[in-house]
């Protein structure tokens, strides 16, 4: 499988899934999540996803500092609808890292391992993200703003050239190289697009 070489460098967030190792699904229960995992979760990558990722990077290792971050064991709030924009694709990338869903997730063993209703959205907070610990309550709020790392000029006139099906090979591959050049500058820019609150 192919995919840009910018994706191995990218860093990892790793969680221990207290499930996972009860059911003897990963040892230790230790798991982690790439943006490749993401990618081929979402079917792509872009701004979105990778801001996502992002935020979840950051907000989960402000939350836990030097401690693993605990699967199902994290709430997530959203100022905004889920139906949104790309809310529920923002939603859809933090649910496969935390495990943490609106009403379809695990329904959980004897009271534990419980994944449901650890998302809500329309939520009453001064940011667009707002991550909590159930263990501790503790909170931080996100913002990202990826409009901050524009894209390159000829990158909009290229996608309606390819949606038209008027581009040439050349023109095609050019546009995936500015476009994931874009997300690989946002990458290198967290501190950029990401304000913690």
């Amino acid at each position: 499988m192919n995919y840009p070489e910018f994706f191995d460098k990218l860093p990892t967030i790793t969680l221990r899934d207290d499930l996972a190792d009860f059911l003897g699904s990963i040892d230790y229960g230790i798991v982690e999540f790439s943006y490749l995992d993401v990618v081929k979760n979402a079917g792509h990558s872009c701004p979105t996803v990778a801001g996502a990722y992002i935020m979840t990077l950051v907000g989960l290792k402000e939350l836990y500092k030097d401690e693993l971050p605990v699967r199902g064991e994290i709430m997530i709030e959203f100022s905004s609808d889920e139906n949104d924009g790309v809310v529920g694709v923002i939603s859809n990338v933090m649910s496969q890292i935390t495990g943490a869903t609106k009403t379809l997730g695990f329904k959980g063993i004897g009271g534990e391992y419980v994944r449901h209703s650890l998302v809500s959205f329309n939520a009453d907070i001064n940011s667009k993200i707002k991550f909590t610990r159930n263990d501790t309550n503790e909170s931080v709020e996100i913002n990202y703003n990826p409009d901050v790392i524009p894209a390159e000029p000829t990158q909009a006139e290229l996608m309606q050239k390819l949606l038209r099906n008027f581009a040439t090979d050349e023109e095609a591959v050019e546009f995936k190289k500015l476009w994931q050049g874009r997300v690989e500058k946002i990458f290198n820019n967290i501190n950029k697009v990401i304000e913690v609150k």
